[in-house]
């Protein structure tokens, strides 16, 4: 009996959407919906409402001012300290961050006694909440009380107690240890990851070769981890950029501006003073630029992979 086989023509075309290639996308729609409705729509309104002078103890005062908040700002003193303290807040903290991370990676990828152990406990000012690490890094800083001035009271290092967090030549650097040291572990954690992937033959044949410790560093191991340092980087600058918790747990932004930064500024403008038009002002400007940060720091590592 001889079968009747259909051909293309007579086959029945599916609808578009029912097609196969648009599987990703309808898998994708549920999180791209929720990330618009969570994330993309606050942003939209806090631009439109940018230009408003909206102050919610004065609700029938509002009023369109167009882009008077961005020349009210621009002419604010304590936008650009704040500006500034955020540069050295990132400038400083990440670095560290990153160095302090590498070289805890470097020993526990050592073979020594008890290192399961000490990759555990290493994780734990990672995990501790940041208003926890707030207040007991307030209590050592404490110049009746802390342990630090004690320590260097001991050793003689000073002669009398610094007020760490009442000077503000020092409150902003002594918040920036604080975070360094809450902060490493992660880094510590991705090269570490990015150190036992890089093959152990090239090692042995570099120490065949005659290559010091240093120079097998410098072409083996900063090569190897180079896309985590590079990915570790560009999260923890965004995470640090926008950290206020601490800071504010901490020293509320004092003494007087010395530890304000961009997003502080905004917290204070908006949920302290309740003027939400200003507020939001300073949040979109330090949003574009750290916008444009990131997208100059991607166009630069996309450059150097391409090389």
């Amino acid at each position: 009996m001889s079968t009747i086989v259909s051909t293309p023509r007579e086959q029945k075309v599916k609808p578009f959407w029912q097609r196969q290639h648009f599987m990703p996308y309808w898998l994708l729609a549920p999180a791209v919906c929720v990330t618009a409705v969570i994330v993309f729509l606050p942003m939209i309104q806090a631009v439109f409402t940018s230009f408003y002078d909206l102050v919610l103890f004065k609700p029938n005062a509002s009023r369109f001012v167009g882009f008077g908040n961005y020349v009210k700002l621009f002419n604010d003193p304590v936008f650009w300290s704040a500006l500034w303290n955020t540069v050295i807040w990132i400038g400083l903290t990440v670095p560290l961050q990153m160095g302090l991370g590498l070289l805890t990676a470097l020993l526990l990828n050592r073979e020594f006694p008890w290192r399961g152990l000490a990759r555990a406990l290493v994780i734990i000012p990672w995990a501790l909440p940041s208003v926890v690490i707030a207040l007991m890094w307030r209590w050592i800083y404490d110049p009746n009380t802390g342990v630090l001035n004690d320590i260097l009271l001991y050793l003689h290092v000073v002669q009398t107690a610094v007020p760490w967090l009442a000077d503000p030549g020092v409150a902003l650097y002594a918040i920036i240890a604080t975070l360094t040291w809450q902060g490493f572990p992660f880094f510590a954690v991705m090269i570490l990851a990015g150190l036992q992937g890089i093959p152990k033959s090239q090692y042995e044949a570099a120490s065949i070769d005659g290559a010091s410790a240093w120079r097998q560093f410098v072409h083996i191991t900063l090569p190897g981890i180079g896309p985590v340092l590079a990915t570790a980087g560009l999260l923890r600058v965004i995470w640090v950029a926008n950290s206020m918790d601490v800071i504010f747990v901490m020293t509320g932004g004092g003494p007087g501006y010395a530890t304000h930064t961009l997003p502080l500024y905004a917290f204070i403008k908006a949920r302290q003073n309740l003027d939400f038009g200003y507020g939001t002002t300073i949040a979109v400007t330090f949003t574009l630029l750290l916008g444009a940060f990131v997208a100059v720091y991607l166009a630069r590592t996309m450059r150097d992979v391409e090389r």
